[in-house]
């Protein structure tokens, strides 16, 4: 039993009291490795003396039982089991602590530890054989047994090879402390670190290799994606040791071994013990983690684990590669020949506009029809899909990846052949069948053949064929032999194959994974390069001449460096690690590798990224007319009259700009031209546009990092924010008394002989951190600025077009009609416009004998698409679809201020919503950093937010309108998830 002391200093320790059967030979043991390890690492406890300057000391219980009882330092931190989100950044820094373990260890060595000790992983394979009929799980019991017939294939060969030592011998995530991170700074993962490695109990002299092993068995208990965080604690590792290759082939099967070896003991301990829960305490995890690696192929692990330890993935690529490369003379696969027949190089890929964003589209006759379209126009019999591309038309859920939300299996990894129907298939060279099957699922490629070759040096690979005809299979039965030029099959109908367009999908292998034909085609970003070594470019046979493929575009790291270099610094870019977007569509946004990303942040996009109808007015109208107002077209009329029809009495005239900030700039214009004044009074932490008047009027930028404070003639009123300002949500009278602290600023102009052009605000301030103003507040405010002289400009540009569920406009909630109403970002779904609304009157004084003009706005097809925006509001139901999703939003949000106190408010309505963290709900200290760490977590589970408010720390929800309530309840449930993995204070 383990106690912490803490003595009247304050200074801390741990009293260990030993089993009664415990040997003092083992305990010296321990000592004496911590004593060695200290002068090597930081992060293990030392050893403490008694008062007489002793290590050991005897104590006696009550029942004259004697115990040894020992002593070691504190060590801060909290166990990684009970920690914060295990980042690829903490994972990796776990790999480096125990390989310097390992280092650390490399010349200790003490007799106690040559025992035999059932939790020393070489005694594994005997204990779960003696054990095993005790695990009552019939799903972790067949999951054992495949793991076990896959150790003694691929693992146990290896043991003898295997350098061995003295270890750990249990690192496990409860073994292992994490700190840091709690600082007044960024609370970000790279802050996690490992603050100590304790419990040396179970040291042995085992393989080497074994602390790593054991690591990674618990690192994956709590992960969903098992490769991914064994490959962060690998890498990590191997930048301190790097393993032999005997080491890394074995790794797996002793991860695997591990677990296997656990839960055997744990179901013969338990039925001993049966009311010890510490005995259980891994197992349920175990229970479901065992049969996710039992569908692992080792071979797959292997060529994973090899890449994150910075090798070659695959051992027998490079030889196949170079044996093809010397072939001078293949024979050509299809009875169109890639090398001579006029053929195009197809992109497939993300940003292809050969896919739609729409999955219903990227099905049969749709997809055939757009291929042979293409290739018609190109004059091409022949078309060639591209390996290494990332693609969208793998969206089934038997392409998803357990674990990494958003991620499919996208890459393809294969050579597409589009050709016609009934095409013959020849082998390139001499070869075997190894497998042929009708495949209908999950991969369905049909018919498949897979044959099986030699280089001259006898290394195996092997090629597959896909989308064959059935008929193919007559007579390629396994064992089968083929000659280089004999015909393999045919290519087969697309109803035969899944649906897919006819082409023969051709793939090279250096190990079929013990899969058969039931061979993927496409493999996950994640483990991109593994699979590319694992199955390399097919073009190395076909040949179809490399100058046809597109020129590399570059990675994510390339697209960043290039805009650093020719973009100004000052423009931000989203999120630490940066996402490069390639589609959009709907609620949806995917990035170059293929992964989806769930858009809750975008308002921009109003009715969804990529809207078919808006897209097609633009096209249209672009086919046909783009010029500017100086011209009479209805279309201008049309659109103007639409937006004025949204809007109550006696707004009823329109401008129509090209942006917000073009809008903003003109309502103040407007404001001036009507009262022949200049002065302005604003909220505190708003913004309205990046032109320099609109600096001037918004605090959020001028009275931040690189303002220059407001000018005379803008006054600052207090944020009516009844969570953190003065009055709060339950003073009835909230409204009118902070519509009296901006009656004091119209007061200040009064005191410095000036009057009043105008009031602007956001209906509902979103950088001011997604506000919602007190009943009536505009109301009484409206009155003050009137009586003032002024006019009233509500800036819509967040909250329009029936984003807040209950209105079609925010301020309608307010039960107030504007001089001047401001529009931007949603009217044109992305394509840039803007307006503005305000009445007759104010509209003839502006018309003062100087000419408005805006050169892009009103144009055309701007006025096409804000048409169909609005149409497709209207058609849809947007309105009514925010006020149900918002509904049932808004409970859900706030029912985590129940479960984490850091959630201090949740306000919003519809699809516009705020959840501001803060550190004590008391004082309201902002969370801002915790903010950024929910933003960038949730980011990685695929799901966009953002964060804004004058301190950083409100998480803004404000998503794409066709946003639904699963969506809703996904967002939650990743909230909640990223708040419970928030580093403690």
């Amino acid at each position: 039993q383990n106690f912490r002391i803490e003595a009247a200093d304050g200074s801390r320790f741990v009293l260990k009291i030993a089993n009664a059967r415990e040997e003092r030979a083992m305990l010296e043991a321990q000592q004496a490795a911590l004593s060695h390890i200290a002068s090597n690492i930081k992060i293990t406890p030392h050893v403490l003396r008694t008062v007489a300057g002793a290590t050991i000391a005897t104590v006696v219980a009550a029942d004259g039982t004697e115990h040894l009882a020992w002593a070691i330092s504190w060590l801060e931190g909290r166990p990684l089991a009970l920690g914060t989100w295990t980042s690829p950044t903490l994972l990796a820094d776990f790999g480096r602590q125990v390989g310097e373990l390992r280092l650390a260890f490399a010349d200790f060595d003490t007799p106690a530890i040559h025992r035999d000790f059932y939790w020393d992983l070489a005694n594994g394979r005997d204990i779960v054989a003696r054990f095993r009929e005790m695990v009552d799980d019939a799903e972790v019991g067949k999951a054992i047994d495949r793991l076990m017939e896959s150790f003694d294939r691929h693992t146990a060969p290896l043991l003898a090879e295997l350098s061995r030592g003295a270890v750990h011998g249990d690192p496990n995530d409860y073994n292992v402390l994490v700190g840091g991170g709690t600082g007044d700074g960024e609370v970000e993962s790279r802050d996690q670190r490992v603050t100590g490695i304790v419990d040396f109990g179970d040291m042995t002299h085992s393989y080497r290799i074994a602390d790593l092993a054991v690591a990674i068995a618990y690192i994956v208990l709590g992960d969903g994606n098992p490769l991914a965080a064994a490959s962060a604690v690998i890498s990590g590792y191997c930048e301190r040791v790097p393993p032999s290759n005997e080491e890394l082939c074995a790794l797996f099967g002793l991860v695997a071994l591990r677990l296997c070896t656990s839960a055997c003991i744990a179901a013969d301990q338990q039925r001993q013990r049966p009311d010890n829960e510490y005995l259980g305490v891994s197992q349920r995890a175990i229970a479901r983690t065992l049969p996710v690696l039992a569908a692992i192929p080792f071979a797959l692990a292997e060529a994973v684990f090899r890449d994150a330890a910075f090798r070659d993935p695959v051992l027998a690529t490079k030889r196949v590669v170079a044996f093809l490369a010397r072939q001078l003379e293949i024979p050509p696969i299809l009875g169109i020949n890639p090398q001579l027949a006029p053929s195009i190089v197809l992109d497939l890929g993300v940003a292809s506009d050969l896919i739609s964003g729409d999955p219903r589209e990227n099905t049969e006759p749709q997809l055939t029809a757009r291929v042979h379209d293409t290739m018609k126009r190109a004059g091409a019999s022949l078309a060639i899909g591209q390996w290494d591309e990332a693609r969208l038309i793998y969206l089934a859920p038997e392409f998803a990846i357990a674990g990494s939300p958003g991620e499919h299996r996208a890459i393809h990894i294969g050579l597409d052949l589009f050709a016609p129907v009934g095409t013959p298939v020849f082998a390139p060279f001499d070869g075997v069948v190894h497998a042929s099957a009708d495949n209908r699922a999950p991969q369905d490629y049909g018919p498949v053949i897979v044959l099986r070759h030699e280089t001259d040096d006898e290394t195996e690979f092997f090629t597959l064929y896909g989308h064959l005809s059935r008929k193919s299979l007559d007579d390629r039965a396994p064992g089968s032999i083929v000659k280089a030029g004999e015909k393999v099959g045919s290519l087969g109908p697309a109803e035969v194959n899944g649906g897919w367009t006819p082409h023969l999908h051709f793939q090279i292998t250096m190990d079929m994974l013990e899969l058969g034909a039931d061979f993927p085609g496409v493999a996950p970003a994640s483990q991109r390069n593994a699979w590319l070594n694992l199955c390399p470019d097919p073009n190395l046979i076909a040949r179809v001449p490399s100058e046809r493929f597109p020129k590399w575009s570059g990675t994510t790291l390339l697209s960043l460096a290039k805009r650093r270099e020719v973009i100004g610094g000052s423009l931000s870019i989203a999120y630490r690690t940066p996402l490069r977007v390639e589609r959009g569509w709907m609620q949806y946004l995917y990035d170059d590798e293929g992964r989806r990303y769930l858009d809750a942040y975008n308002n921009v996009p109003h009715v969804g990224h990529c809207h078919p109808r808006v897209v097609d007015a633009a096209v249209r109208q672009m086919r046909v007319l783009n010029t500017n107002t100086r011209y009479l077209n209805d279309l201008l009329s049309e659109y103007a009259s639409r937006l004025i029809e949204t809007m109550p009495a006696p707004l009823d005239i329109c401008y129509i700009v090209n942006s917000a900030s073009e809008a903003n700039e003109l309502a103040l214009r407007l404001a001036r031209a009507h009262t022949g004044r200049r002065d302005m009074v604003v909220l505190d932490a708003a913004y309205h546009g990046n032109t320099t008047s609109l600096i001037d009027i918004s605090p959020y930028k001028h009275a931040g990092p690189g303002g220059t404070g407001a000018p005379e003639w803008v006054q600052v009123a207090p944020l009516p924010d009844v969570y953190r300002g003065e009055y709060k949500a339950d003073d009835p009278e909230a409204g009118l008394k902070y519509s009296a602290l901006l009656g004091d600023a119209i007061d200040r102009v009064h005191a410095e002989g000036r009057d009043i052009a105008a009031f602007i605000a956001e209906t509902c301030p979103s950088v001011g951190g997604q506000l919602i103003f007190p009943p009536e507040y505009l109301k009484y405010v409206y009155e003050l600025v009137r009586a003032a002289g002024g006019v009233c400009i509500a800036d819509e540009v967040q909250t329009g077009l029936g984003r807040m569920g209950t209105h079609f406009w925010a301020f309608e909630e307010q039960r107030v009609v504007p001089d001047i109403v401001v529009m931007g970002k949603p009217l044109g779904n992305g394509h840039p416009i803007g307006a503005v609304a305000t009445t007759r009157e104010i509209a003839g004084d502006f018309n003062n004998g100087m000419e408005f003009f805006s050169t892009f706005g009103g144009n055309t097809v701007s006025c096409a698409v804000g048409i169909a925006v609005l149409d497709v509001v209207r058609d849809e139901k947007l309105q009514q679809h925010a006020r149900v999703v918002g509904e049932a939003l808004g409970p859900q949000l706030r029912a985590l201020m129940d479960r984490f106190p850091i959630v201090g408010d949740v306000r919003g309505s519809g699809l516009f919503w705020g959840v501001e963290l803060v550190r004590d709900r008391e004082t309201l200290e902002p969370a801002g950093a915790e903010a950024s760490f929910v933003a960038n977590r949730m980011r990685e589970r695929g799901i966009l937010l953002g964060t804004d408010g004058p301190y950083h720390n409100v998480v803004k929800i404000r998503p794409p309108m066709p946003f639904t309530v699963a969506d809703a309840e996904r967002v939650v449930s990743e909230l909640a998830r990223a708040l419970a993995q928030l580093p403690p204070r």
